[in-house]
């Protein structure tokens, strides 16, 4: 987090004929720019700010697509002294100066950046670190926030930054909550379905995150578990922003205590009381890897509370199985019998991305940034697919500590029973 140097952007064009100073006056002058990734994100710290800015003369606005634009313009009318935005909304609104006016802005702050430094985001984020018009402020600020920093969004970073920025780490980069219990199941990949079915009517009830990689994939499943009778609702981007907003509405309420998610869409979420992440879909590297996986168990074991996550895993999976192994070790969570292989010899050191601001050249075969949770729970193969590594599994099915996430293969008995 710091300064950051300026990029050279156009003044706006002011001449536009719709554009009057006299009839169109800037209403929207924020003093705070806050942008994210996602539009249920946008809402989420929406509400904190207003919630901090009760009885105070600070006005927080929120802008994001999906919202009419004549709705949108109204509310920055009234008056805006913070404004939470995803990036393709915000500079749409960068582009009407009758609208917005960034001249005034002492932080911009990017969350979940990460996320934000990919190369989807480039052209949108270098406007909005350039500054915005007339924005000539020497005590302008940038501040960028994510749990996880991998090496690329890093460098690419440094490229918005001053030199003589400053980064501020807890712990090391990407580490996660010790009080989320991992479990890691191998699972063929056409018995995912059944799978998940079998663990969720294991499980007592209680609020459930299920990750899936693709967005078909969510929906298929949705229907899935809808059709045999459990309490799910989904969300993804192709949803319209009123059944998103469904969606989080009746998994936060209770009605529909069990999300079915991409994971793009819930980054960043904070929702209270989640127990249960369930990684129907390991993240692979391109759904982001083990960073990834760290920002999704991280939705549970909130503010102190314990969490449970469990990963299905396969031959799928093999681009993310060391890292996920140095994830298990670093935590204290016994590694599955058929990632043993991977584990390293004993008083070897585990080897992570290099976590340092220095630059470092690329190396083939580098392990990519990752960490994990602790307080572990391993499960072995069991009837969803023989693990190539488990020779010792129980035919009978899966092997757990009661209420760590385990299920058994027995004939799944009426939904009814299960609680939800």
């Amino acid at each position: 987090m710091g300064k950051a140097k300026k990029l050279t952007a156009p003044k706006p064009n002011t001449s536009d004929p719709s554009y009057n100073p006299r009839y169109n006056k800037v209403r929207a002058e924020p003093l705070v720019v806050i942008v994210v990734p996602t539009r249920e994100l946008a809402m989420q710290v929406f509400d904190e700010a207003r919630r901090c800015c009760y009885r105070s003369m600070l006005r927080p606005c929120v802008v994001y697509g999906g919202l009419p634009m004549p709705m949108t313009i109204d509310e920055l009318g009234k008056g805006c002294d913070i404004l939470i935005a995803t990036p393709g909304r915000l500079c749409d609104l960068m582009d009407k100066p009758q609208v917005l006016t960034m001249s005034r802005v002492k932080y911009t702050i990017i969350d979940e950046a990460d996320e934000m430094l990919q190369a989807d985001w480039e052209e949108e984020l270098r406007k909005i670190m350039s500054g915005g018009d007339t924005n000539e402020d020497a005590d302008h600020i940038y501040m960028m926030f994510s749990a996880t920093f991998p090496k690329g969004a890093r460098e690419m970073a440094r490229q918005y930054m001053a030199k003589d920025y400053f980064r501020i780490k807890v712990g090391r980069a990407g580490q996660a909550h010790t009080n989320i219990r991992q479990s890691v199941v191998y699972v063929d990949q056409n018995q995912k379905r059944e799978a998940v079915f079998d663990l969720l009517f294991q499980m007592e009830p209680g609020r459930t995150l299920i990750f899936c990689n693709s967005k078909p994939t969510v929906d298929l499943l949705d229907d899935f578990l809808y059709n045999r009778g459990l309490p799910t609702t989904s969300i993804h981007s192709d949803r319209n922003q009123r059944e998103r907003e469904d969606a989080i509405r009746a998994f936060r309420t209770g009605k529909a205590p069990i999300l079915i998610a991409t994971g793009v869409s819930a980054r960043g979420w904070d929702v209270a009381g989640v127990k249960h992440v369930i990684n129907y879909d390991l993240p692979s590297g391109m759904y982001g890897g083990i960073n990834e996986y760290i920002h999704r168990i991280g939705r549970t074991a909130r503010i102190g509370h314990q969490g449970l996550a469990t990963s299905f895993f396969n031959d799928r999976n093999e681009d993310i199985q060391q890292e996920l192994v140095n994830v298990l070790i670093e935590c204290e969570c016994e590694v599955p019998d058929f990632l043993e292989h991977l584990k390293p010899e004993e008083g070897s050191k585990i080897e992570f991305d290099d976590d340092t601001d220095e630059e470092v050249e690329e190396e083939d075969g580098a392990a990519a940034d990752g960490d994990g949770d602790a307080g572990g729970i391993a499960v072995a193969a069991g009837a969803w697919g023989a693990a190539p590594a488990d020779e010792g599994a129980d035919a009978g099915g899966f092997a757990a500590d009661a209420g760590a996430g385990g299920f058994a293969a027995d004939e799944a008995a009426p939904v009814a029973a299960a609680g939800w």
